[in-house]
């Protein structure tokens, strides 16, 4: 049984092209139209030379062009996509364009009508459009104009809005009752917490399916999730989820319906997909099998712990990893792209996407350059005007090891846990919280303290405020993204509390949530080594993180995904509920997807950083492609002033 309100009926028969120049009905709209995130939708078409409107059929025509050049214009479509930047061009930007092309969507109590994002109509073909729409939908439902971009979001509140009846999208995805975080199915135990407490008192295993209000970032390996509050695809949680491959999505009014079907402690199928969520009640196996994730062992790269120094960040590139860790190494890397350029900026814009030879053309346009310009010195030239990386230093793994081997009750301790860990015995947990004290309390060798002490003040001498940051093997892998389970440290001022905010990030290693994550992945301690990543603290307006894909819509290669926030710890650790966007990184362009819980959206200047953002991420990700794809987006915590864009991370974004 599915938790979602809108259930469409089969689609009409796949020689119904469209339904042309009557009114829709609502039953209609299901017949013809398809659904995305719990909503039916249907594409329209006024074709204002004839004042004639079309609702097109899902089934038979995905595409408005495609649609028009077969059933309109009389084109085929082999023409109609070799042509077809000339069309999108005459479509969503000719001012005098002869076609208005839309998606009209069905909401509880009302219908909303939105263009293409890409779409430029001015106020004046707005308010033609929605006024011919409304002429052919049911009239008791209200037709909403909901605006597809920024740019349309200033034009819609400069018309009253008596004039134009409108639903920005932020106000619907707020209230929007069903949102796919990551697709998939599950068979496992419905678990149903009503209050942190009840989810603190719980013991969890692989095998529960969790539903929640909103679920912590500490969870640990689990068979699904279910929301029942709007939260983040960006959350630790989520990037967690996503990449175990677990189902995870938002479903408004959830725990009522686990309550009332009795789920709560049973045995379910649990699948998400793009268009809803169901539970199915299933028989409890007699001995369930190990889930997916169990087989996918990691295999970390072998790690080097001799003697390595104390190095400034710049020096470092992505192949130390094995001595500083991930997180460093990427760190070190960008230094070294926005200091020496790379080939592989253009990567993603070089791949073929047909009819596209390429999508050269439309970075040319982004980066406001001829066409034949050349593009790797554009691209450059925005991360050298526009892009920093926060100065610091990198600790290396032997380090780490000086450190714990200079305690004799720290190696008996860590003896013990690797033999608990081989026994997989009941103590583990005592011994990883023994194991975190005796390394916090240890005293730092005054040779350690002194090398650390004398990077600081040769690197970093006049900085009132560090960030000190985890920086292992074993996390910002392709298959253990490792998100939130680790130690960072913000406003460190004196040596004694970088001194201990170091040992809070080693102890971080082995604590319980990251030694059982580890071994659920197969990674044995032995193997695990903890660098560690300090840097300026750099002032900020707003910060955040952005994945350079959209992860509501992997299918979707022209836009990636932005949270915002005053804070950027806020974005990271769930504390408040970031602005949300979309920004295209092919026709550029950005459209609001929720304001979280912030009052007031971001002005027009705070738009333009995003938009540069966003382009400098999907020019990162071709750097850092692991394949010539260069499809493999990368996930990047940043923050950013009046005049710069400061990333503080960069790691490989489960997809």
């Amino acid at each position: 049984m599915s938790l979602t309100s809108v259930v469409a009926p089969s689609p009409a028969p796949e020689t119904v092209a469209a339904l042309v120049g009557e009114r829709l009905s609502v039953s209609a709209l299901h017949q013809l139209g398809g659904t995305l995130g719990g909503y039916s939708f249907v594409k329209v078409v006024v074709d204002r030379e004839r004042a004639e409107i079309h609702f097109l059929n899902n089934a038979r025509h995905s595409f408005h062009a495609i649609y028009i050049g077969e059933e309109i214009l009389g084109v085929g479509e082999e023409r109609v996509r070799a042509e077809i930047d000339s069309y999108n061009e005459a479509f969503y930007h000719a001012p005098d364009r002869r076609f208005l092309l839309g998606i009209l969507a069905l909401h509880p109590q009302l219908l909303s009508l939105e263009t293409v994002e890409v779409d430029t109509m001015p106020a004046a073909l707005i308010r033609e459009f929605h006024a011919f729409v409304a002429q052919y939908v049911d009239p008791a439902l209200p037709l909403l104009f909901k605006p597809a971009n920024q740019l349309q979001e200033r034009i819609v509140r400069e018309i009253p809005a008596g004039e134009l009846p409108r639903v920005f999208a932020h106000e619907l995805f707020s209230t929007a009752p069903f949102v796919a975080l990551n697709p998939g199915t599950a068979t496992g135990r419905l678990r149903a917490f009503r209050t942190q407490a009840e989810y603190r008192a719980a013991t969890l295993d692989w095998t529960d399916i969790i539903v929640m209000d909103r679920v912590p970032d500490d969870i640990p390996r689990l068979a699904g999730i279910v929301n029942t509050r709007h939260t983040t695809p960006l959350s630790h949680t989520n990037v967690l989820a996503a990449g175990w491959q677990i189902p995870n999505a938002v479903q408004l009014g959830a725990l009522a319906e686990v309550e009332r079907r009795g789920l709560d402690g049973k045995w379910v199928e649990y699948t998400v997909d793009a268009h809803a969520l169901t539970l199915r009640e299933v028989d409890e196996p007699a001995d369930a099998a190990p889930p997916s994730w169990y087989a996918q062992r990691i295999t970390l790269e072998q790690p080097e712990a001799d003697h390595s120094p104390i190095v400034n960040l710049a020096r470092l590139r992505a192949a130390d990893r094995h001595r500083y860790g991930t997180k460093a190494a990427n760190l070190g890397e960008l230094h070294h792209v926005l200091a020496h350029g790379s080939q592989r900026l253009l990567g993603f814009y070089q791949v073929p996407r047909p009819p596209r030879d390429s999508l050269l053309p439309y970075l040319a346009r982004l980066l406001d350059v001829p066409a034949d310009a050349d593009l790797a010195a554009a691209a450059r030239r925005l991360l050298d005007e526009h892009v920093r990386v926060p100065r610091g230093i990198a600790l290396p793994f032997s380090l780490q090891r000086r450190f714990l081997e200079s305690s004799p009750r720290i190696q008996q301790a860590i003896g013990k846990l690797k033999m608990a860990l081989e026994l997989d015995a009941r103590e583990i947990e005592p011994l990883c919280v023994e194991l975190q004290g005796l390394i916090r309390s240890a005293r730092m060798p005054g040779a350690l303290a002194g090398e650390i002490d004398s990077a600081l003040v040769s690197q970093l001498a006049g900085v009132r405020a560090f960030v000190v940051r985890s920086s292992s093997n074993a996390e910002d892998l392709a298959g253990f993204s490792a998100a939130g389970i680790y130690e960072s440290h913000n406003h460190v001022t004196t040596a004694e509390r970088i001194f201990a905010s170091v040992k809070e990030v080693w102890a971080s290693l082995v604590s319980v949530r990251s030694v059982r994550l580890r071994q659920q992945a197969g990674i044995s301690l032995d193997e695990c080594y903890m660098g560690v990543v300090i840097q300026e603290q750099v002032a900020a307006d707003f910060g955040g993180v952005l994945v350079t894909t959209n992860p509501m819509n992997r299918a979707d290669f022209r836009t990636v995904y932005v949270n915002v926030s005053p804070r950027v710890t806020d974005v990271v650790d769930g504390a408040a509920l970031p602005m949300q966007y979309l920004y295209s990184t092919v026709e550029g362009g950005g459209r609001t997807v929720s304001l979280g819980d912030a009052p007031a959206d971001l002005d027009p200047r705070a738009h333009d950083q995003l938009q540069r953002l966003a382009i400098a991420g999907r020019l990162l990700q071709g750097h850092f492609s692991p394949d010539y794809t260069f499809d493999s987006p990368v996930d990047i915590e940043w923050l950013a002033d009046g005049e710069h864009l400061h990333l503080v991370q960069l790691r490989p974004y489960s997809a």
